[in-house]
């Protein structure tokens, strides 16, 4: 199967210069050539002309005296002694005929015998005084009509041998055309490799570019700069000094989100300990009770199932925490659990500050999407929605899926999310977070995110007060899910 050819347009330039160079050099050598045989022509008509009105002015004033007096073999001797004096003229055959057409005498009698008549087209209608050639039959036709005291007596018809000519046209046309090809083609040659030189450091620096949005850009290595002083060695300096810049501010952003996730880390663990501290005052009360009065049936029932109860809140409160920061469920399927596990690290903060959430959670089953990442980033939107919201206040988390997508939603009563932030979320090509207070490094989390899941990302501020984040991250190859484990 043949491809097709790719439009001109689409063709790179270094076949576009050498074939623009040798459509200039073929125009260029048609005008050229043209121009040349144009002079050639006329050159060789013009001398042709002049050797042609020399041969008849000369034959002429030997014949006229003996066609007045119709003497034939004068008029033969004539036409003998013009042939031996005009040999380079080549001329053919030569007549001379009376005013009735009819031949007094011929270079040739046998073809035409005297007081005979023409018989041969290429005599016929030939105008006097114009030499007319006939490239075919590769000669030249002249006449000359004989006058006497202004009155025409006879005339001289004359055919000339121009196949030289004709051949020194053909030899300079061949030698023009060849030329020029030869001349287009080392051109078109010189062209190709002046431009294929030209462009490498172009091509350079779109190779470095490609690789640079595949992860951290590279660098152009010193053996490859061109000079300072040129064009592309500055631009080739300047580009290192943006990578350069580029990967230290990567480098910086990626640094300031670890250290976001420890602090959130930090934030989730104090409140885990006092998660952890309440009830186990209520059991430590328990075992007393236990001590005191285990003899009693119904103390010792009382007292395990509050035991239980407080172990299982103690569990619920560790398990998450170890799910949602062990680096081996990182890359795991997401799950319904593992969303649901946020709703236990959050509640601390959710009763510190006496906060509502409305909880909707309808993710059914794992999904090929990776756990840890996005537990991560809802974890910080969640915790940033906690601290954006007042006392007393509401804030909403929403999970769906459909069609192979999952569609998170989170939003609060808070002031509102920053222009900055606002512009950061909502622009796709957004290359740079607001990182100057640390609550633009969750928002780079976020973007991060979507970006590299290819999903789509969408905030505003409510009217009637507060932020509002919703988040669509496409499916990829489903994996197994891995079971959570009960941690004792």
């Amino acid at each position: 199967m043949t491809g097709r050819l790719p439009h001109p347009r689409n063709w790179p330039v270094t076949v576009k210069v050498p074939v623009l160079v040798a459509g200039l050099m073929v125009i260029v050598s048609l005008l050229v050539t043209d121009r040349v045989l144009e002079r050639l022509v006329e050159t060789q008509e013009r001398h042709l002309d002049a050797l042609a009105g020399t041969y008849l002015d000369g034959l002429s004033s030997a014949v006229l005296p003996d066609v007045l007096r119709a003497d034939v073999w004068e008029v033969f001797d004539a036409l003998d002694r013009a042939r031996l004096l005009y040999q380079d003229l080549n001329a053919v055959e030569t007549i001379v005929t009376d005013t009735d057409g009819g031949v007094i005498a011929a270079s040739d009698p046998r073809r035409h015998p005297s007081r005979s008549r023409i018989a041969d087209e290429r005599y016929e209608a030939l105008p006097p005084g114009h030499v007319l050639i006939d490239e075919r039959r590769g000669e030249a036709r002249v006449r000359r009509i004989l006058t006497y005291q202004a009155r025409p007596v006879g005339a001289i018809d004359a055919r000339l041998d121009v196949s030289g000519l004709l051949a020194e046209r053909r030899e300079v046309l061949t030698t023009l055309l060849l030329t020029n090809l030869a001349l287009t083609l080392l051109m078109a040659a010189v062209g190709y490799l002046a431009v294929r030189r030209m462009m490498r450091p172009v091509q350079v620096l779109s190779d470095h570019l490609s690789q640079g949005q595949q992860g951290r850009m590279v660098l152009i290595p010193d053996r490859e700069l061109a000079a300072p002083g040129t064009e592309f060695g500055q631009l080739f300096r300047r580009y290192n000094a943006m990578a350069s810049a580029v990967n230290e501010r990567e480098m910086l952003s990626e640094q300031l989100a670890r250290e976001e996730t420890l602090a959130s880390l930090g934030r989730l663990a104090s409140g885990m300990a006092h998660e952890i501290n309440n009830p186990l005052g209520g059991l430590f009360n328990t075992i007393d009770t236990l001590r005191r009065h285990g003899e009693k049936q119904e103390v010792r029932e009382r007292s395990i199932e509050l035991l239980g109860r407080g172990l299982a809140g103690i569990r619920d409160v560790v398990r998450a925490s170890l799910v949602a920061y062990r680096s081996d469920r990182a890359a795991a399927a997401l799950t319904r659990e593992d969303l649901e596990d946020l709703r236990v690290l959050v509640e601390p903060e959710l009763r510190r500050k006496r906060l509502r959430i409305d909880w909707d959670n309808r993710v059914e089953g794992p999904l090929a999407l990776p756990g840890g990442a996005v537990r991560d980033v809802l974890l910080n939107l969640l915790l940033n929605a906690c601290a954006a919201t007042p006392e007393g206040g509401r804030i909403g988390f929403e999970a769906t899926t459909g069609h192979r997508v999952l569609r998170l939603v989170v939003e609060d009563e808070g002031p509102g999310l920053p222009d900055k932030a606002l512009a950061y979320l909502s622009n796709p090509q957004a290359s740079r977070a607001p990182v100057e207070d640390r609550s633009g490094l969750g928002l780079w989390m976020v973007r991060r995110l979507v970006d590299e899941r290819g999903g789509s990302l969408e905030a505003r501020n409510k009217e009637a007060g507060g932020a509002w984040v919703g988040l669509t991250l496409p499916e990829r190859a489903p994996e197994k899910a891995e079971e959570l484990r009960h941690v004792a």
